[in-house]
């Protein structure tokens, strides 16, 4: 169900600055070790890092932006910033992820040594960090999707570092070096699919795509179960920024005072507002205006 977006849950904002500088702190010990022990899986946990600071100010950036109030420019203020934002983190990431893919199979076909013992120890340095971040925003993550990303972000990173440090014992025990190519593909994957994650439901609210937590059909047989309403019709729903769904449709209803109809238009929003999370509703009514339409669209163009 979705919140009411005047009512932000109060993220605190030192929880955030203190995960986001121990994120790039690991980043750079990570690439620093990695340049060091020739470790390819170290290098790209890093980066993997990298976007976890980068998701953590976007998050930030975005929950200021759509706290800001609405201009006569931007009517809706700036609550799609946030979606901007997680489509040009999820898209360099791809391309980071792609281009260590490279990266790793050349280092396949001509293995290079790798210092596991260095590695290991940089990868729990990173691990370390990574759960001091989860445990500092699981509480915040539970009131946003927001920041509930960048501590998905965290844990999935303190999983991959995890699998560095295994890597990094075995280097140092076995010698097994294409090990370290191994993980950095593995860890490649898992942020393509996150990250395409993250791209489809970008795109489906940038393309003004119907929330996803909303069927039409029930919002008609809502809406029409009403005494005195006919039926609902040119009905558009499209997502603003996060918990921001917005609604507007005709009603067709009998024939009243238009001083009466105010109950009815009271009746239709909190239906709306409570069985299907819509925040912003604009109806219009009328009496027989619009013969044979559809839900969505007209037998010919828009009354």
């Amino acid at each position: 169900m979705s919140h009411n977006p005047h009512h932000h849950t109060p993220v605190s904002g030192w929880r955030l600055l203190v995960t986001m500088l121990l994120n790039f702190a690991i980043t750079i010990a990570e690439i620093i070790g990695g340049i060091m022990s020739g470790s390819l899986s170290l290098i790209s946990d890093a980066l993997h890092n990298f976007s976890d600071g980068l998701s953590i100010v976007i998050s930030y950036a975005a929950l200021r932006l759509a706290g800001r109030p609405f201009s006569q420019r931007h009517t809706f203020g700036l609550k799609r910033a946030e979606i901007f934002a997680a489509v040009i983190n999820a898209t360099v990431l791809v391309m980071i992820s792609l281009y260590l893919f490279y990266e790793a199979v050349l280092r396949w076909l001509h293995p290079e040594p790798v210092h596991g013992q260095l590695m290991t120890i940089v990868a729990l340095i990173g691990l370390t960090a990574n759960v001091v971040g989860v445990l500092l925003l699981k509480k915040d993550s539970a009131g946003s999707l927001n920041i509930k990303s960048a501590y998905l972000h965290l844990l999935s990173d303190a999983v991959s570092s995890v699998g560095v440090i295994l890597g990094g014992l075995a280097i140092y025990w076995w010698d097994v070096f294409w090990l370290d190519p191994l993980l950095t593909i593995l860890i490649g994957v898992y942020i393509i699919k996150e990250s395409l994650a993250i791209l489809r439901e970008a795109f489906h609210v940038l393309m003004e795509g119907a929330p996803l937590h909303i069927t039409l059909e029930k919002v008609k047989t809502a809406v029409e179960a009403l005494k005195d309403v006919n039926d609902i019709h040119h009905v558009h729903a499209w997502t603003v920024g996060e918990n921001d769904a917005h609604l507007e449709a005709h009603i067709n209803i009998v024939d009243m005072p238009v001083s009466e109809t105010t109950v009815l238009r009271q009746r239709i929003s909190s239906i709306l507002h409570d069985q299907f999370g819509i925040e912003h509703v604009t109806l219009q009514f009328e009496c027989n205006q619009c013969p044979n339409v559809g839900l969505i669209h007209s037998g010919h163009h828009h009354s």
